[in-house]
């Protein structure tokens, strides 16, 4: 509950510290905050489950709650030089993203669906206007209309579902769900099945897992760079982690029940992620249909429920967002130079800057799974944890779809180091390099010992 409370009086802080134009503090408080944060992350690890009734914080949600701060600082670093001059709307940007965050903690530690659902609002309602935040750009616009008609129309599923579960179960915490399916197995309540495929869309809405990922490319190309990257990194793990909770530990009863419609939005999300980034000319929609193959990839998970699920989740995650932290990075500083975010814009970038150009190769691999990197080692335990029950067709078929991702990730590369660009030079700001230097550690970090985060839940 610290870490929620520090979260939201910095987020309050720094608003108002905006309304006094004290621009130059606003860095400076939301980092000291969120420090904070992680330091009570810390101080409560191995601790005593602590339980509020309708949230748990475990050492699951503080390892989840920790990787989302540190991405989020991460974020909040790449905020130099990417703000016009005389903006006014920067203490909104921090504060919105504070709140969302808020919004997360809440949704990696609930212990009652309604905290699921406010917690998911509270993040949501932050996205929608952080997605159209630049008002006079149509294509943020855009982005953030079909973002809150979708999200909308996803949480009208979520609902739908969980008042289905409700009047099948009379509950909403998770405990007493769980112990219902245990000791009702055979004679569950018909409202129950409809319920927990409902719940199913809901949330894959929210991770854009296809059949469901619709709003994702147009969103995430839309949505100013800064906030994308936090949308794919930080939110979606943050997804994922509400995702399994929910599904891995309370409905894990019904397994047999939903694994076969599961399967089914596994396979479209790794075809549909896969090939559609294969013929994208745009970085930033390259990477938004990357994130629909990884959410694909992290739904192994579920696949084959076992003690190492949560684990496998949290390295596949880190590895991820670590990795497209580099990516954004690169894609800001480019677009700036450049004022495009194609492919072509790269061309040349390992001549302009060497070490931004390794830094994004090293990514590059990780989000393709070469060994070394953290990509490779979350591949590894995802396709390990399905072959626990013989998937082996499904585990081929995520291997070629994983050979369709070398592709369009080395079409970065190549353009890079195998292309004639421009002869302008580009220059990393301090805060950027921070950001590429410790993603880059932890990422081959991650990748040669992966056993430092594999045993930490």
């Amino acid at each position: 509950m610290n870490i929620i409370i520090t979260i939201t009086v910095t987020a309050l802080v720094v608003l108002y510290a905006g309304l006094f134009k004290a621009k130059k503090a606003l860095l400076p408080l939301t980092l000291l905050g969120l420090i904070t944060s992680l330091v009570f992350v810390g101080t409560s690890w191995d601790q005593n489950t602590v339980s509020y009734n309708m949230m748990q914080m475990d050492n699951y949600a503080l390892a989840f709650s920790g990787l989302i701060i540190i991405g989020t600082i991460f974020i909040f670093l790449l905020t130099q030089n990417y703000f016009a001059e005389h903006s006014e709307n920067i203490a909104e940007y921090f504060t919105l993203i504070l709140f969302a965050l808020a919004g997360m903690i809440i949704m990696v530690s609930y212990q009652n669906m309604a905290m699921l659902f406010i917690g998911i609002e509270i993040m949501s309602v932050s996205l929608y206007i952080l997605a159209g935040i630049r008002k006079s750009n149509f294509a943020s616009n855009e982005a953030s209309l079909k973002y809150f008609l979708m999200g909308a129309f996803s949480t009208g599923f979520l609902l739908f579902g969980i008042t289905l579960v409700y009047g099948a179960t009379g509950s909403f915490d998770l405990t007493h769900i769980n112990e219902y399916l245990v000791g009702n197995y055979k004679i569950v309540s018909p409202l129950f099945y409809p319920g927990l495929i409902l719940i199913m869309i809901g949330m894959c809405f929210k991770i854009g897992a296809a059949p469901f990922h619709f709003w994702t490319p147009d969103v995430y190309e839309g949505a100013p760079s800064l906030i994308t990257a936090f949308m794919s990194t930080v939110v979606k793990t943050a997804g994922f982690a509400a995702f399994l909770r929910l599904f891995a530990g309370t409905f894990a009863p019904l397994h047999d029940f939903w694994l076969p419609p599961l399967m089914v939005i596994v396979c479209l999300t790794l075809l549909i992620g896969n090939v559609t980034a294969l013929f994208q000319k745009n970085f930033k929609r390259m990477l938004a249909y990357s994130s629909i193959s990884h959410a694909g990839y992290l739904l192994f998970s579920l696949i084959t429920l076992s003690s190492r699920s949560a684990s496998n989740v949290l390295v596949y995650a880190a590895a991820y967002t670590f990795a497209s932290i580099i990516a954004f990075a690169a894609l800001i500083v480019v677009k700036q130079k450049t004022g495009k975010d194609d492919f072509e814009s790269f061309n040349g970038l390992g001549k302009k800057n060497p070490f931004l150009a390794f830094v994004l190769t090293v990514a590059m691999l990780s989000l393709s799974g070469i060994p070394l990197t953290a990509g490779f080692i979350g591949k590894y335990v995802m396709f390990l944890n399905v072959m626990g029950q013989y998937q082996i067709y499904l585990v081929a078929f995520a291997i070629l779809n994983a050979l369709v991702g070398f592709f369009y990730y080395f079409r970065v590369i190549a353009a890079m180091y195998f292309k004639e660009g421009s002869e302008l030079s580009l220059t990393l700001p301090l805060q950027y390099k921070i950001v590429l230097v410790f993603s880059l550690v932890i990422t081959v970090f991650l990748g040669v010992f992966p056993s430092v985060i594999l045993n930490l839940i």
